[in-house]
Parts: structure tokens; C-alpha cells; sequence
């Protein structure tokens, strides 16, 4: 693994719980990895992509990050590819026509995708190996991004019972987690949560009083740096 790690991504070593997480999901088993963003969730799947035989299919709701992580996959020597929206349909009968030759290892789709007619069809034309889905916190009507879409996932350990799950978030309660292993019916999984604990981030919290003008006060001092502030309509912005 090491080796794959150095060849593809360019790394030495693994970040905390990576390693752990892939042993787990080469050893054909269920999990649910809870990481921050940034902490290295995508490595969790997309090495043992590369290791295993087959392709591995990723579930992501996320249009431009799926473009976003396909392009570097792509850029590093890794045959992927993604199905969403954004493709005319003559792209994408030529991916599922490179994915049902063996061509690809990695096949980004949309959760909608599964819904599609004859999708089904063509997931079991495949020699898949893994499936994997990003943003597992959205099939949970408790999380606070529930997509009706995702609930389709819940027939893929029905329709593959012999293939790892690994399902990945970065925001999920206990209840949350409690709902994705019930609602992807994963079997005996492991449930690995990394340190959320960033040193280079410092919180506080300050009384909203005169709101308006301690804001000035805090842009003043920090005039000439780089400042992002969240509002809660367009309205207040």
C-alpha cells in the first residue's frame, strides 16, 4: 500500500485512521469513516480502487468536487471518470462502455444516477469491487443535508450482498451515524472517527451586541488581511 501511496498520490505516509480504514476495507468489510474536511477521507477509497481488482463505483452529490477529484486522479496516472448532469448522452455511453471493458478503476456517479432506467442493469455489468459513498451524513432525514436521492442507496447491499461498503462524512452526530448504518444496512460495520481537533484553529465566542458595530471594530483590526463573513440571508449580507 505504501508503494501505491508514493507512486499515485506522492505521499510517504499515512494520515491518522487511513491506514487502519483501508486494511478494513481490503479485508472486504463494512465501515463508516467519520474525518474533518481535508483529513483524507477520498484515500480511504480510492487506494484500495487501485490495490483491489475491478472497479471501484464512488456516490457523490457533489457536482464540482466530483469533477474536482476525477481531474486528479486523472493528472496522477488513475483511470476514473465521473456520470452526473453536466455530461451530453453520447459521454456517457462512451464511459459506461469504458467502465464495462475493464478501462476504468474509479467511476464517480450522482445519487440520482441509480434511479436512471437501466442503471441498475449496467452497475451489474461490471466487475465491481467497492462501493463507496461520500457524504453519507445526506441519506439521514436528521442530518442537516438530507437528499431524497440518497435513499435509492439503500437497495445497493441487496443488489451487491458480497461487496465492501464504505460509507464517508464529516459531519455526523451519533444519531446521524446510528441512521447511515441503519439506512445503507451495512453488515457488522466498523465505525472509525477521527480528531476533529484543529490546533491551527482558534474559536471564540462573542456576545451579539451591538453586532454591527463591533463587526467594524473587528474588520478595522483586521484591516489589509483576508476575512470571510457568514450571514444568514442575502437580505443581512
Amino acid at each position: 500500500m505504501h508503494k501505491l501511496l508514493k507512486q499515485y498520490f506522492g505521499f510517504e505516509d499515512f494520515r491518522p485512521l487511513q491506514e487502519q480504514v483501508i486494511q478494513h476495507v481490503m479485508a472486504q468489510q463494512d465501515c463508516l469513516v467519520l474525518m474533518p474536511t481535508g483529513g483524507g477521507k477520498s484515500l480511504c477509497f480510492q487506494l484500495p480502487a487501485l490495490a483491489l481488482p475491478g472497479i471501484t463505483v464512488v456516490i457523490s452529490p457533489l457536482i464540482s468536487l466530483m469533477k474536482d477529484q476525477v481531474d486528479q486522479l486523472q493528472a496522477n496516472g488513475v483511470a476514473a471518470a465521473f456520470l452526473n448532469s453536466t455530461l451530453k448522452p453520447g459521454a456517457i455511453e462512451n464511459i459506461k462502455h469504458h467502465a464495462r471493458q475493464g478501462r476504468l478503476k474509479i467511476l464517480y456517479i450522482a445519487p440520482e444516477r441509480l434511479a436512471a432506467f437501466g442503471f441498475q442493469d449496467f452497475l451489474q455489468s461490471l466487475n465491481l469491487n467497492l462501493i463507496a459513498i461520500d457524504e453519507a451524513h445526506c441519506i439521514s432525514e436528521w442530518g442537516h443535508d438530507f437528499r431524497p436521492d440518497y435513499r435509492n442507496l439503500k437497495n445497493l447491499r441487496a443488489d451487491f450482498p458480497g461487496l465492501p461498503i464504505i460509507a464517508l462524512t464529516a459531519t455526523a452526530t451519533e444519531t446521524v451515524r446510528a441512521d447511515i448504518l441503519k439506512q445503507l444496512r451495512l453488515r457488522q460495520p466498523k465505525v472509525f472517527v477521527s480528531s476533529f481537533n484543529r490546533p491551527n484553529l482558534t474559536y471564540r465566542v462573542i456576545p451579539k451586541q451591538q453586532a454591527f458595530n463591533r463587526l467594524i471594530e473587528l474588520l478595522q483590526h483586521y484591516r489589509g488581511e483576508s476575512v470571510i463573513i457568514y450571514c444568514f440571508s442575502r437580505k443581512g449580507t
